[in-house]
């Protein structure tokens, strides 16, 4: 299909594998090049049997390639996109941004896809950010007075890579972001738990909140139907805890079961973010008209 966004994927590992099997699925998306530093990677061979171009050139392989594309996730590490992003915007791609870097406009489909689709960057936040920020933003616009917010986010241990473990402080910081700008909550917090509990627990996501004269007839309303818009591009997205009061608290709880693409379903964690990303691309290319 010649009208579909043409894009590129920066990053081979576990995430931007799983990502190109998404976009290799999308009739809206096409994509022209897989690029890392190791043509023997296991992303690189998948890559390979799918018939998608693929380059060990990384971001030298985007400017050669400038022409074919208008696209280009960056699925490498908060301190690698640093580096790219600038290189991105010259170029005049537009950067989804699957790492915790916090170039551009944080973006959680469910919450403001219309308002990031003029921007030339994105920041996909973090898992955590988009399982708990929709919920988050839910409560506080049902409840004036939300005075705190925690999220608590347990994952499998395994799902948990080296990206996400050198850019834990990063992860936390910019979900803690993420949860103070959409809610306009004083004070947050986020904490993350790496599970390393046999066989691998799925991603579930707990989000606290302090405010006064809680309105839960209408928390209830909001959250299941942030629930519903997360469900069109994340199916595994599961409310298994409605808003209910414990402890002077208000408290909602999510699981994620992954699609299954490349990685195994427990790795919700990553699933959501990818299909967060891809929301966002299938988006821009609806909006240039594919169809």
């Amino acid at each position: 299909m010649s009208n579909r966004l043409k894009v590129a994927i920066l990053g081979t590992g576990n995430i931007g594998t799983d990502l190109l099997i998404k976009v290799v699925r999308s009739r809206l998306l096409e994509c022209r090049l897989f690029a890392g530093r190791n043509l023997a990677s296991p992303g690189m061979l998948k890559a390979n049997q799918l018939g998608v171009p693929v380059s060990a050139q990384s971001l030298q392989a985007i400017h050669d390639h400038r022409a074919e594309l208008d696209l280009v996730f960056d699925a490498t590490s908060a301190h690698d996109h640093l580096r790219h992003a600038p290189v991105l915007r010259e170029l005049g791609l537009v950067a989804v941004d699957l790492t915790p870097a916090k170039v551009g406009k944080l973006c959680v489909p469910a919450v403001n896809l219309e308002a990031c689709l003029e921007e030339p960057n994105v920041n996909m936040v973090s898992c955590g950010g988009q399982a708990s920020i929709p919920i988050a933003f839910a409560i506080a616009q049902t409840n004036p007075q939300v005075e705190y917010i925690e999220t608590i986010s347990s994952i499998a241990s395994r799902s948990a890579g080296p990206a996400t473990r050198i850019n834990l402080d990063e992860y936390l910081m910019t979900t803690e972001e993420g949860l103070q700008t959409f809610s306009r909550c004083p004070a947050v917090k986020a904490i993350l738990n790496l599970n390393p509990a046999q066989p691998c627990v799925h991603m579930q996501t707990t989000v606290l909140a302090m405010l006064k004269e809680p309105n839960l007839p209408k928390t209830r309303m909001a959250v299941a139907s942030v629930v519903k818009k997360i469900q069109r591009y994340v199916p595994g997205y599961q409310l298994i805890l409605p808003p209910m009061i414990e402890s002077n608290r208000l408290v909602v709880m999510v699981r994620v079961e992954g699609h299954g693409d490349y990685l195994p379903k427990y790795a919700g964690n990553l699933d959501i973010i990818n299909c967060a990303a891809i929301a966002i691309a299938e988006a821009h290319a609806i909006k240039r008209g594919a169809a």
